[in-house]
This record gives C-alpha cells, sequence and structure tokens, in this order.
C-alpha cells in the first residue's frame, strides 16, 4: 500500500489553486468549480481541492509537505507575500518545520525531516 493521494476542502477553488500553484504544486486538472488536483514535484504524488459549501470544524485537515530546501522556500514564499505562523524550527521529533494556513484556513506544515521521517531513533523494531 502506498499513500498516493490527499483531497482538501475549499470553499474558493481559483484562490486555494492559485496558493497551492505558489507553493509549487503544478496543476494538473481543472474541474470548476467541483474539483482540482495538483501533482506534486517530485515523484508522483497528487493532492486535490474539492468544493464545499462549509468547511470541517474542530481544528480542520493538517497537510504536511516536506521540501529538501525548506529555508529557501519559506523564504521566496515569504518574498512573494505568503505569511507564516511559524518561521523554520527545528522540532524534538527531528524535523525541521515552518507552518502556514491555506485560504480555506487548512494547516500547511512545509518541513524537512531526511531519514527521520521513517527511521526516527525511536522507531519500532519491524
Amino acid at each position: 500500500m502506498n499513500l498516493n493521494q490527499v483531497t482538501v476542502p475549499s470553499l474558493n477553488l481559483p484562490v486555494a489553486i492559485r496558493f497551492y500553484q505558489l507553493l509549487g504544486l503544478e496543476l494538473i486538472v481543472e474541474a470548476l468549480p467541483h474539483y482540482a488536483r495538483f501533482v506534486c514535484p517530485h515523484g508522483e504524488t497528487t493532492f486535490s481541492l474539492h468544493q464545499v459549501e462549509n468547511l470541517p470544524s474542530a481544528g480542520g485537515i493538517w497537510v504536511y509537505f516536506e521540501c529538501t530546501n525548506l529555508d529557501a522556500q519559506v523564504q521566496r514564499l515569504s518574498e512573494a507575500g505568503v505569511v507564516f505562523e511559524e518561521l523554520p524550527t527545528n522540532k524534538p521529533w527531528l524535523w525541521r518545520e515552518a507552518r502556514l494556513k491555506d485560504p480555506d484556513q487548512n494547516q500547511i506544515i512545509l518541513y524537512f525531516a531526511g531519514d527521520n521521517r521513517i527511521n526516527p531513533p525511536w522507531r519500532l523494531p519491524s
């Protein structure tokens, strides 16, 4: 099994599409007003948006995008006007993360974990 697709809700697809393109995702399906799909720049993972009338409550959705050049990516996005809630910070779980919200207030975490993503020191034995 391999996770290769995540879909998040959006109230305004055109605005959300522009945001995710700015992050660096490539738009591959634009079926407005109901749906849009992107492919991530590395690999074949896809990410999509679907139009909703109401957003989920109670914390919403968190999406993590790994960036090998996290600090440069955050600088590029900041210069383009993207507002970050948290600039790149080293976390106790051995990831470096920056946090921001998409136009629908979904939590977006740009991060770099390297080998610690799959093989942290506390990984269970296989």
